[in-house]
This record gives structure tokens, C-alpha cells and sequence, in this order.
């Protein structure tokens, strides 16, 4: 397969806002042993990149410094050592950055195949909300059918993913949300929604659970909602930090409520992980989720497609927060 000598990639020109993310010509990038090279058709926007974007997400030395944590194309080269895959296969990933642009190598254990019946927009939506949901929620959180799980942030892509994968699997969901709209979309997926503008959400959760609390949190707020969530956990629950939002530091913290209910709070980064750690998460989801991906069943909700060229307009638009669901970068 005959390649060009360059390509357009999207770069992070300073720490800031929207504006910052420029189109730029560059070569294309080599393939390590061990990796695929992907021409990627479309790329997933995740809230990791405004951070990076802003300066506030902490790269590691080595880390690629060109946003974009999931694609989906073709590959058109293989690495040294790679036989789990071929020239043309129609693939999506999750990335170690570098994403938004018309070719990315990725290793292969982090490549899982196109589930039957999708698109490119749809596919390049799955891995990094389907990565992380699978690794926390039903990882580190080790919910099961039949129990109870609050999910805060319900119409992100994160949330949205986590409340179509309860209801394949079995699980009450609550979700929080602050609109009538992104309620209603809450309901649609199988979950009750709290509109936290008018909600006390660990009051509701007592009500509506007898006072017994849910067993995993899903939590994106941090600080701000902390003694609030110790408080919705039932015994022996779970609480699962993904994100910031509402603060870092947590003051005045009821360390009681932690011991009284053997609670567990916990978290992780995804991009942080192994690249084993991440294979064996695409081994999981190549097992329990492809095939009801393939099958028609949980199919991730698109918000919004922009031109890979208008990535700041994209971003802008998550940022405003007004989105229910993922928003995807296409690639001509």
C-alpha cells in the first residue's frame, strides 16, 4: 500500500481555550513493533483533551502531546510482530494520544475490530468511553446484576455508555443531570434521573432505595460531592473517581461514614495504565460487550460531528455542556 509522505494533524499550540487547536502538516508517524498504523476516518472527543488542551491534564514523559484518545479507520501497515491483524482491517482503538489526525499508530492490544453493522463516527466513539466504563464501573466497582449504581454526569459520553450497559446487564441506575432534557434522555436509556439543580441526590437515593443506598458510585464531581456520596452508599459500597470537576481537595470529610459502611473510594486514570492493563480491558470488552455492540444493543449516542479541521468548534461545544452524548472529529 502506497502511502503519503504527510498528513494534517490537529496540535495543542499553548495551554488555553478552543482556539488553540491548529491544523498542521506533518509526516506521518512510524510504526514500533507491536503497533498498527491506522488512516483514521473518525476521532472521538473526550473531556481528557480540553483538559490537556487547557494545560491542566499531566503528561508523563513520552506520552504523545497530540490529543485524541480514540479512533476508528483502517490499517494500512503493521508493526514488527503484529499477526492479530491485516492491511485493511476496519479497526478502532483506544490511542496513547495523537488521535486527532489522518494517521495514528496504536499498539495492537489496545485495537479491537468494528462490532458488525457500525459506522465510523460509531465506532470511533466506543473505546475510550467503553475502556474506562468497563474498567471502573464493572472493575474496579464490581457491580453486578441485580445491584444498584449511581452515575453521576448521566448524559456525558461516560454516562450514557454506563447507563446502556446497566440495563444490558441488569443494573438499577440512577443518574444525575441538570436539565429537563438530559433527564428525559436519562429515562430513555433505562435509568432515573435526579436534576441536581432541584435535587438533594443522597436524599433521593435513600427514598427510593429505603434508605439502603446504592452500591457503586460513578463519580466525575470529586471534592464537592464527596460526603454526599459516602452518604448514598449502601454497605460495602463502592465510590469510583473519574474526574475533578467539582474540585480535587475535599475539606471537612466524614471519615465515619466510611468506616460505619465499609466503604470503599477509589479511581483511576485510564491513559495512566499499562499497556497490558489496557489489552486485557479490550480482551474483556471483545468478550461480554462486542457481541451486543454487534447485535444492535448499546450503541453509543452521538452528539455532534465536526470536520477534523474545526476541532476547536467541537471542543467548544462540549465545554458548553449542553451535549448528550459523544461528540466525533470525521476525517475525509
Amino acid at each position: 500500500m502506497t502511502l503519503p509522505t504527510e498528513m494534517t494533524r490537529i496540535e495543542i499550540t499553548r495551554p488555553g481555550g478552543p482556539d488553540v487547536l491548529q491544523p498542521r502538516r506533518v509526516p506521518l508517524p512510524t510504526v514500533p513493533e507491536g503497533e498498527v498504523l491506522i488512516r483514521v476516518r473518525a476521532a472521538g472527543i473526550n473531556r481528557p483533551d480540553a483538559l490537556q488542551r487547557a494545560g491542566l491534564y499531566p503528561m508523563r514523559p513520552g506520552m504523545n502531546p497530540i490529543p485524541g484518545l480514540e479512533v476508528a479507520g483502517e490499517i494500512v501497515a503493521l508493526g514488527a510482530g503484529v499477526d492479530t491483524f491485516a492491511i485493511g482491517d476496519r479497526v478502532c482503538a483506544l490511542t496513547n494520544g495523537g488521535g486527532y489526525a489522518e494517521y495514528c499508530s496504536v499498539p495492537a492490544g489496545q485495537t479491537l475490530a468494528v462490532p458488525a453493522g457500525l459506522d465510523w463516527v460509531q465506532a470511533a466513539a466506543l473505546p475510550e468511553t467503553f475502556f474506562t466504563v468497563w474498567a471502573n464501573l464493572f472493575g474496579l466497582g464490581g457491580v453486578r446484576p441485580g445491584q444498584r449504581v449511581l452515575i453521576h454526569g448521566g448524559t456525558s459520553g461516560i454516562g450514557t455508555t454506563a447507563l446502556m450497559l446497566c440495563r444490558e446487564f441488569g443494573i438499577e441506575a440512577f443518574a444525575t443531570a441538570g436539565s429537563a432534557d438530559k433527564c428525559q434522555a436519562i429515562r430513555d436509556l433505562g435509568g432515573e434521573p435526579i436534576n441536581y439543580r432541584e435535587q438533594d441526590f443522597s436524599a433521593v437515593i435513600a427514598q427510593r432505595t429505603a434508605g439502603q443506598g446504592v452500591n457503586v458510585i460513578l463519580d466525575i464531581m470529586g471534592g464537592s460531592y464527596l460526603n454526599a456520596n459516602l452518604q448514598a452508599l449502601a454497605m460495602d459500597g463502592r465510590l469510583v473517581m473519574l474526574g475533578f470537576l467539582g474540585g480535587a481537595r475535599a475539606n471537612d470529610v466524614d471519615l465515619l461514614a466510611i468506616l460505619a459502611k465499609r466503604a470503599v473510594v477509589t479511581g483511576s486514570l485510564l491513559r495512566a495504565r499499562t499497556g497490558d492493563e489496557k489489552a486485557a480491558i479490550a480482551a474483556q470488552l471483545r468478550e461480554h460487550v462486542w457481541p451486543t455492540l454487534g447485535a444492535g444493543r448499546c450503541l453509543p449516542i452521538i452528539d455532534k460531528v465536526c470536520p477534523l479541521t474545526e476541532a476547536a468548534l467541537a471542543h467548544a461545544h462540549m465545554e458548553a455542556g449542553n451535549h448528550i452524548g459523544k461528540i466525533v472529529l470525521t476525517v475525509d
